[in-house]
């Protein structure tokens, strides 16, 4: 999917129907992969699409779970475990992040309006 850009940093990305709830989807957004999620209890979440610990466009294939009430996100390759809510990297099961990368994702603030998912990508 790609993101539609009003004149502020907010960009209309989909409406809340289109996403899968505990399943991840991938947008390309001003030039930018995100991986978005729509919880089970009706949160949306945005992270960067690129793990890393593997430099794999592959977080929007994750699997969705929590460590006590943190919504979290593993991803796929290693599976190293993510909070959605910050980026924080929670487990790097002794892995060191590849060169360039820090171990926690990007986040971005995401609203559902009237249906609608937007993302502020002033917030990463």
């Amino acid at each position: 999917m790609t993101a539609v850009a009003d004149r502020t940093t907010r960009l209309d990305l989909c409406a809340v129907l289109d996403l899968t709830p505990e399943l991840g989807v991938a947008a390309l957004v001003d030039g930018r992969q995100v991986a978005v999620f729509l919880l089970a209890d009706g949160r949306v979440f945005a992270v960067d699409n690129v793990c890393p610990f593997s430099g794999a466009a592959v977080m929007s294939r994750g699997i969705t779970g929590s460590r006590g009430e943190v919504p979290t996100i593993a991803s796929p390759v290693h599976k190293q475990v993510f909070s959605l809510e910050d980026g924080r990297c929670l487990d790097t099961l002794d892995k060191s992040p590849r060169p360039g990368f820090g171990p926690d994702l990007a986040t971005y603030a995401v609203t559902v309006d009237d249906g609608r998912v937007t993302i502020d990508l002033s917030t990463a």
